[in-house]
This record gives C-alpha cells, structure tokens and sequence, in this order.
C-alpha cells in the first residue's frame, strides 16, 4: 500500500490503525497515530503558565525546604519545562506528605516513660499540670501539639517543669503558678531569664547580622525587624510566627550567601582565564612571568586573608627585585650606547684627519713637481713626514680606542647576561615556598612532570610519599601560628637533611608536604620515610624555652602505568588517612 499523501487518505488510515490496534478511539490516540502516518510533528499544547504559577502560589512556604522548592518550581515555569514542574511538584508533595507523618506511637511511649520515671523536683501533680497546659495551649494543630509535648518531654528529663512556650510573662494572660513545694527551684531562673534572652537574640541580630548585610539592604532591614519582632513577642503564637519569619530569613541567607560564592568563583574564573591569556601572550617576557606566577598561586588555593597578604609582599618583592634589575640592564644598555656614540664620533673626526691628510699630500706633491732645487724638496719631505706622524699617531690612538671600546662592550654584554640570569632566578622564586624554602604546588607540577618522564624513559620505579604533620590544630591553637610555622621550617630542614640530594621536597598546602623518590623501590621508599620519622623524633625545636616534638604521618605508593598527578596523589592521600585513622606518626603504603 502506497503511503497515504492527502488529509483524507491520511485519516483514513489513522481510523484503520486504531482499529486494527485495537487503540482506544480518543483524541491523543487520534493525533500520534495521525502524525505517524503523516510524518509531522504534533503542535505542542499552550503552556499554562498563569494556572501552574497560581498553583505554586498556594502551596505554603513555611520552611527552608519549601521556600527552596518553590523557588524551584518558579524556574521550571519560567522555562515552562514541565518535567521539571512536575518532578519538584512531586518532591513538594512528598515532602509534605512526610512532614505529616508525626510518630505519635514513639511519642506517646517515650510519654508513659517519663511519666512514671522519678525526676528530682517533679511531682506527678506538677507534671499533670504541665501536660494539661500544653494540652489546652496547642489548640487543634498536630504540628504544634507534637512539637511541644516533645519539648515538654525533654524538660522534665532535664529535671525542669515546663518548656519555652509555656513560660509566659505575667502580662500575657496566663495565671501565674503560685510557688509551693511541688515548684522546683530552678525553674523561677529559667522564666526570668527570658527577657534577657530576647534581648541578646534583638541584639546580635541588629548588630552581628545587620551590619554584616550592608551590601543587602532588604536583608540588612528584614534583620531589624525581626530584631524588633522577638523584642514585643509575648505568646507562644507570636514566638511561632517569629520563628517562621526567622526560617525563611535563615533560607535568604543562604541563597545570599550561595550568589556570593558563585560571583567570587566567576571572578577568580574571569581571572585565571585573564591570566592564562597574558601568559600566552608574553611567552618570552621574563620580566612578566614572575609577577604571573604570583597571580595564579593566590587563585589556585583558598582565598584567606593570610594567603593574600602572603602573596602581596611575595609580589611586592618580585616587583622591587625586578625594578632594581631592569635598572641596572637599562644603565648597562645606555652605557654601550654612550660608548659606541663616542667611538662613531672619534671615527668621524680620525676621518676628517684622513681626508686633510690626503689633502695636504697632494698639496706636498704638488709642491715637489713645481721644486727647483734640494731645499724646496727638503721642506717639502720634512711637511710630509709630519704629516705622517701626526695621521700615524691618530691612527694608534683611534685604534687603542677601539679595542678599549670592545673590551667595555663585551664587560656590559656580560654583566647584562648576569643580570638577565639573575632576574630569572628571581622569578623562580615564585616556585618556591617562602616559609620553609621547599618547592611549593608551581615548582612540583614542573618537577614531577620531569621525573615521570625520565621514570618511563628509563623503565625506573618512581615513588610518591604524602606526609601531613600530626595535630598541628592542636599545635597552632596551643602555641600560637608562630609555632606552627617554626614546626613546618624544622620538618622541611630535617627532610632536607636526611633525603638523598635526588629526592624532591615540596610543600603541597598547609601541613601536607609532598616527597617525590625517584630510582626508589617501594619498600625502600617506605624505609625511607620510617628513617626520615625516626630523624625527627630526635630533633626537637625551640619555641621560646620550649622543647617542641613533631610526627608525621605518611602514605607512600609508587608511580604507575598511566598515572597522572593527581591520580598517584590521590593513592598516596587514602594511605595517608589510614596512616591518621589507625594511631598517627606512621608510614602506610600503597599499590
């Protein structure tokens, strides 16, 4: 049968087909078999974007969770996506579904439980007192009821006789309990500390929270207000709203503070790319690279105040090292300018010389054709001769300039050649860590990506050691950062003075150093780093009159086939977390 062309053709087929599918006869059913034959495409339906943005509208947004679903639901209806819609509709009703499903049963237990447990101060008279007022103060909602009785149950373990809501000022309504022996005594303090407690909440959020939302205004107001709200709130009812308000600017909060981050990560990215572009771009520009490297040591770690003012007086000192050098190579330069300028010019004047000596020979010559005895020749040889001399003389002494003039050159070129070396010098510095003198993350990318190379050129065994300084939070907090710094010189002092001259020491971050053995078995690798733990033990450092000890734990594996950087680090890094989990100030290997 030839394949249907026109309308008519076409819907007569499509009946056929859904007969012959035995396809119920709606619509839909109608349409997909129709564009089948047809080979179109269905007109989507009109999105309803008033009706769904209605209905997203009308679903509560008391919570965190539910203020972030909603703001979900609202992309997917900007996009009109309706998978999206339909699969965070999905999660909103099942995360309301789950909030629904209150354990009563566990509840109820845990109630009988405390109820017939004895409780320093507490009668069972005072306990039904309790449960009767949180009782009659939750109304009808099952939310409220469960969250104080659970509230209730966690007072009356603690040896109190009431929770938050329940304690009221005098002027709310509520009758005050006169005191008597079934009062306990600590539960007048915990009422007359709630003012005081409003208060500290009214300030920190005026003074911690508003001040640090200056660039957010809206939020920097909204921290006010709740700062006014909890000082007036009196009712459990106005605590419960308060506390709403509060979840929803707690989930502002963190949508700021998510936009923050993502602002910073774009930059340091708008950076990096900058970076990296200026470094293809002066590919031969020494003078640059060292200033670069600076820049993209502070964006490749963690942003921290320390790191940064770390990394401005390691670049304020390349940048002074680099100005002195450029100086001194302009002044060289400008020197052999001034010298092969005086030389042009002494050649010039040694020309003219040559050219009135040339003149005055021919003068002389003249002056013998036209001599008609000895004497007129003899004055003539004798204005010759010095002639001579003197062109002779100006001659030698151009010429004893010149070879003073070159030797000059050639003292300048060298001393240009040294500074050059030097500012190159300089600008490895950067591959260097300033605190402890080591290679820092820059220097072993360029190192290990060498010593892998000549592991697989050679068929040798490459190892990979990770050591990270055991409680050095402890030793930071106890000692002071001082300390720290002094514990991390010691180690890469003590690595360098016990590790073969081949072995590479760097410091990888923090108190993490990196050791790279290479020609190194891993078992000699491992004896290597328990000799280098054992050399450590032994030497202790001085901070102030203090002997301090440091250890290390360590995990080792060697280079394998295929292996990148961060692939044999990563192995080396799981060693390590064993070597910390199972007792510290010890080496772990792994294949």
């Amino acid at each position: 049968m030839s394949t249907p062309k026109n309308p008519f053709e076409i819907a007569r087929e499509t009946l056929r087909l859904l007969a012959a599918r035995r396809t119920a006869p709606t619509p839909d059913n109608y349409l997909t078999i129709y564009h089948e034959i047809a080979g179109t495409k269905a007109v989507g339906h009109v999105f309803p974007e008033p009706q769904l943005r209605a209905l997203a509208n009308a679903l509560p947004k008391e919570s965190p969770d539910q203020l972030r679903l909603a703001r979900l639901l609202d992309e997917a209806i900007k996009g009109a996506n309706w998978d999206d819609y339909k699969k965070h509709l999905a999660d909103f009703i099942a995360a309301l579904v789950e909030s629904q499903k209150l354990g009563w049963s566990e509840l109820i237990a845990d109630l009988l439980r405390q109820w017939d447990a004895k409780h320093p101060g507490l009668t069972s008279a005072r306990k039904r007192e309790s449960l009767e007022h949180v009782l009659t103060s939750s109304g009808s909602n099952p939310d409220t009821l469960y969250t104080r009785l659970q509230s209730l149950l966690r007072s009356w373990g603690n040896g109190k006789d009431g929770e938050l809501g329940d304690a009221l000022p005098a002027d709310s309504g509520e009758a005050a309990t006169p005191a008597s022996e079934t009062t306990p005594a600590n539960a007048a303090p915990s009422n007359s500390l709630l003012p005081e407690l409003r208060e500290l909440f009214a300030y920190t959020l005026e003074t911690a929270m508003a001040t640090q939302l200056i660039e957010s205004p809206p939020l920097s107001v909204a921290a006010k207000e709740l700062a006014n709200d909890i000082r007036s709130a009196r009712t459990p009812a106005q605590l419960k709203e308060f506390l709403t308000r509060l979840k929803r600017f707690a989930f502002k909060l963190e949508l700021l503070a998510e936009d923050r981050a993502e602002l910073r990560n774009s930059l340091l990215g708008l950076l990096r790319l900058l970076v990296d572009n200026v470094t293809e771009l002066v590919l031969d520009d020494h003078w640059l690279h060292g200033q670069i490297e600076v820049v993209r040591d502070i964006i490749d770690k963690p942003l921290s105040q320390h790191a940064l003012d770390d990394a401005e007086r390691r670049l304020k000192e390349v940048l002074f090292k680099q100005a002195q050098l450029k100086a001194s190579v302009s002044e060289a330069r400008d020197a052999i300018k001034h010298m092969l300028a005086g030389f042009v010019d002494h050649l010039a004047d040694f020309a003219d010389a040559t050219s009135d000596y040339h003149d005055k020979i021919e003068n002389c010559a003249t002056k013998i054709s036209a001599a008609k005895d000895i004497s007129d020749l003899e004055t003539v040889l004798g204005e010759v001769m010095r002639e001579t001399r003197n062109i002779q003389i100006n001659a030698q002494r151009s010429r004893d300039e010149l070879r003073i003039t070159q030797q000059q050159v050639q003292e300048s070129e060298a001393r240009i050649k040294e500074l050059e070396h030097e500012l190159a010098a300089t600008s490895d510095l950067v591959r260097h860590d300033q605190l402890t003198g080591v290679l820092n993350r820059r220097g072993l990318e360029e190192i290990f990506g060498k010593e892998m190379a000549r592991a697989s050129r050679h068929e040798t065994t490459l190892c990979i050691a990770l050591l990270d300084i055991d409680n050095f939070k402890k030793l930071n907090d106890s000692l002071g950062h001082d300390a720290g710094d002094e514990a991390l010189i010691h180690l890469a002092r003590v690595c360098r003075d016990t590790l073969r001259p081949q072995d590479t020491v760097a410091r990888y971050g923090g108190e993490e150093f990196i050791i790279l053995l290479p020609d190194t078995s891993l078992d000699d690798a491992t004896t290597a780093l328990t000799r280098l733990q054992r050399e450590l033990t032994k030497k202790f450092f001085l901070h102030g009159n203090d002997k301090v000890l440091i250890t290390f734990s360590a995990g080792v594996t060697p280079l394998q086939a295929n292996d990148t950087q961060a692939s044999a680090l990563k192995r080396a890094d799981g060693a390590m977390y064993n070597a910390k989990q199972t007792g510290k100030n010890r080496v772990i290997a792994a294949n």
